[in-house]
């Protein structure tokens, strides 16, 4: 049952027949609202589309792990690969972007409307492991001292190429940015110019050059 304080915008036929004003909604019932004027005050019933939701499987992919879940979309909307939203579940709330959209058993496409889709496949988004392959500077160790680590980092990091990061002990400068696959925003799969941008969700693996003055002392 709606409240006094419902309101909506719609043509009053008493003193606006040709634009909306804002109404109280005093009562819903079969599509057909009755509501009052806040202008004029002329309470009248209006036919208000009511667009249901739909129920979709989710599954999220997070580290290497997976888990499933269910989002409400009204079925008219587009799903795409490379879109972003909030999945709301038992397990946590987080941001998650579309890998892969099922629309039949072993049926994907690209984007599709959410009637016509079975399972949407993503990944998390909002927190994210960055893979890093850092070289020694030169003439501080050679191409068998490249080590590799992961960092645990927010999905809006920015890394920069030419520029320096620092991590507790880890310090290097970013060379170059391989971009995911599922990051279409970007023109190119890699970036080693300085100045490039790639935000830390869109990482596949970043390459640096080491700038400690210790990380090769043991070698």
């Amino acid at each position: 049952m709606s409240t006094p304080q419902d309101r909506i915008a719609v043509e009053c036929p008493s003193c606006s027949s040709a634009e909306s004003t804002v109404h109280e909604v005093l009562k819903e019932g079969g599509g057909r609202h009755t509501v009052r004027c806040t202008e004029c005050g002329h309470v009248h019933k209006v036919q208000v589309d009511s667009e249901t939701e739909v129920e979709r499987d989710v599954v999220v992919s997070q580290d290497g792990e997976s888990f499933s879940t269910t989002v409400d979309a009204p079925p008219t909307d587009t799903v795409a690969v490379g879109d972003e939203f909030i999945v709301d579940s038992e397990e946590a709330i987080m941001l998650v972007r579309v890998t892969g959209i099922e629309i039949g058993p072993e049926q994907r496409t690209e984007e599709a409307t959410i009637e016509d889709v079975d399972t949407v496949w993503t990944r998390a988004v909002d927190n994210v492991t960055v893979k890093v392959t850092v070289n020694p500077k030169e003439g501080t160790g050679d191409r068998e001292h490249t080590r590799s680590f992961d960092l645990q980092l927010p999905g809006d990091h920015e890394f920069v190429v030419g520029e320096t990061e620092t991590f507790g002990d880890e310090e290097f400068e970013v060379k170059a940015i391989q971009v995911r696959d599922d990051a279409p925003e970007y023109r190119h799969g890699k970036f080693d110019h300085d100045g490039d941008m790639v935000y830390a969700k869109d990482v596949k693996r970043l390459y640096g050059t080491d700038q400690t003055t210790s990380a090769w002392s043991a070698w």
